[in-house]
């Protein structure tokens, strides 16, 4: 996505606005991923009843703190990219491709 930023840059966005489009997109997806494990967590709490010790299956700070984890990992992992993206030199970029 390189070239995408790049012309974004050239067409006048500012480094803070490339960042929020890469945040954003990464947190959607995360979202995502947190709402899907979230519901596959309670539909899975009756098969998983029988490992679990000292915890409810449909305990919310445990599945509230997961889903937490994810977004924080998320977002961690977006860190680096997003500022290589914020910083990208636009005339190398574009001629580059």
């Amino acid at each position: 996505r390189d070239r995408e930023i790049a012309v974004r840059l050239a067409l006048g966005a500012t480094a803070r606005n490339v960042r929020r489009l890469v945040l954003l997109e990464a947190g959607r997806l995360a979202g995502l991923g947190a709402l899907l494990g979230v519901a596959g967590a309670i539909a899975g709490a009756r098969f998983l009843r029988g490992l679990l010790f000292e915890v409810q299956p449909m305990d919310p700070l445990m599945i509230g703190g997961a889903a937490v984890l994810l977004i924080a990992a998320a977002a961690l992992a977006v860190y680096a990219p997003m500022r290589r993206a914020a910083r990208a030199d636009v005339v190398s970029v574009l001629r580059n491709q």
